[in-house]
């Protein structure tokens, strides 16, 4: 017997049935939404659970700590369909905010996080003007060049804290301009989904001396 795309990340993490159901109410939700605003490439439907629920369920094994006796502080920044932000709400990976600032996007966000229980905050504001989210795990994928992303991780990150970015061939380049501007630890993991991709995992996070943490992304 041929495993579904759910069937087989629900496998490979061993999700309880509630998840799984959230899970396919997204999936339904996304698909509907589809139809009227460009969630995902059409395209890209039929290889939705490779291409990005397994993309985005991945960083589960590379989130942070918890602080003790509280939930972990997630952003997602730029969360689009809800790629990673939304399948690490479900899965219960902490308190999460998404933001993305298409109204129209944020209002179909808005839908899953009620209808699967998710519990997700959605915030349709621009991530540079939006006050520092203070969270200890920023994740953000398909956003913008590391150079420029850095910025925004910057602002929302909390000190200490770790930021999760998925990237794809062209991110040893984009490593390299960024050093020029910033500080940091950079441990880099294979991607379970794309094999020219890889989670960028950024700790210690300081912009280097003459450089504003906001320039970049107000660039």
């Amino acid at each position: 017997m041929t495993l579904s795309g759910l069937d087989r990340l629900a496998e490979r993490f061993a999700l309880p049935q509630s998840q799984c159901r959230a899970l396919a109410c997204y999936e339904e939700l996304l698909l509907h939404w589809n139809r009227s605003i460009n969630l995902i490439s059409r395209k890209e439907t039929s290889d939705l659970w490779e291409r990005h629920m397994l993309d985005s369920a991945q960083l589960l094994t590379l989130l942070p700590e918890a602080p003790a006796g509280r939930p972990l502080r997630i952003a997602d920044l730029g969360s689009g369909g809800g790629f990673p932000g939304m399948v690490l709400a479900i899965l219960g990976a902490g308190t999460v905010t998404l933001v993305e600032s298409d109204r129209r996007k944020a209002a179909f966000l808005r839908q899953v996080s009620r209808e699967t229980g998710a519990g997700a905050e959605v915030k349709a504001e621009r991530i540079e003007a939006l006050g520092p989210l203070l969270a200890g795990c920023v994740t953000a994928r398909a956003l913008a060049p590391l150079p420029k992303l850095l910025g925004y991780v910057a602002r929302h990150l909390l000190p200490g804290g770790r930021a999760l970015l998925l990237k794809g061939c062209r991110r040893e380049e984009e490593l390299t301009e960024a050093s020029g501007h910033w500080s940091m630890k950079v441990t880099e993991r294979p991607s379970l989904s794309d094999p020219k991709g890889a989670v960028l995992i950024i700790e210690d996070l300081i912009a280097t001396p003459g450089h504003r943490a906001g320039e970049e992304a107000n660039a």
